[in-house]
């Protein structure tokens, strides 16, 4: 699954072209975390991949559209993450994918360079994803697909409940990464309580809902 934007002028199409992309997206994430998103400027970012200015703005034609192509990058690279987790753990539950979801999002916030800083992009606009709808509401609409892909559930009557889910995660989360930098242990714990404790009452009557404390 990919994002609903292209913030890339063109795509690269040899090799030497795809590689100089990746070089202006890696130090601007290593910028970002640096200096901070508005502390950021496309000349430093080309000075710090090494390439002109010019070069960079033949396919990005500013700061924003790199840091969307970044995003876009780390939502699809959030899902794949997911998709892989979801065929390869033992999920005996839905409450079980909830809680690697979460696990994915820690890992990606504490791993991924500027993730803690852009998150899904909310820092520079609430529609950085898709000019359509807002960050999260993109991020329900691929958990939606994913756990429909796993569970028999019904994606129109999940969708409102997850995207209510998503958003008191993404402020628990916000909080637990406020008072520790790698995530506050019991915040993470009592996030993954109040979404499976949430959404156990929003489930169709054929799923379970005796699931046990994750704290």
């Amino acid at each position: 699954m990919s994002a609903e934007v292209a913030p890339l002028r063109r795509k690269p199409v040899q090799q030497r072209s795809t590689q100089r992309v990746e070089k202006m997206l890696e130090s601007c994430a290593q910028l970002i975390d640096e200096l901070g998103y508005e502390g950021v400027t496309t000349t430093l970012i080309a000075e710090r991949a090494g390439v002109a200015v010019g070069s960079l703005y033949q396919f990005f034609p500013d700061k924003r559209a790199v840091v969307q192509e970044l995003t876009r990058r780390n939502l699809n690279r959030f899902v794949e993450a997911i998709g892989e987790r979801f065929a390869t753990a033992e999920l005996a539950n839905w409450w079980d994918a909830v809680d690697t979801v979460i696990d994915v999002y820690i890992t990606m916030h504490r791993d991924v360079p500027a993730f803690s800083r852009l998150h899904f992009g909310d820092v520079v606009d609430l529609r950085l994803l898709d000019e359509s709808k807002d960050n999260n509401a993109v991020i329900a609409d691929k958990l939606v697909a994913l756990l429909g892909e796993r569970f028999p559930l019904d994606g129109e009557q999940l969708l409102l409940p997850l995207s209510v889910a998503v958003e008191a995660a993404d402020a628990v989360l916000n909080l637990a990464f406020r008072r520790d930098p790698a995530g506050d242990p019991q915040l993470v714990a009592e996030t993954k309580e109040l979404v499976r404790g949430y959404l156990s009452n929003r489930m169709p009557d054929d799923q379970p809902n005796d699931m046990p404390s994750p704290r």
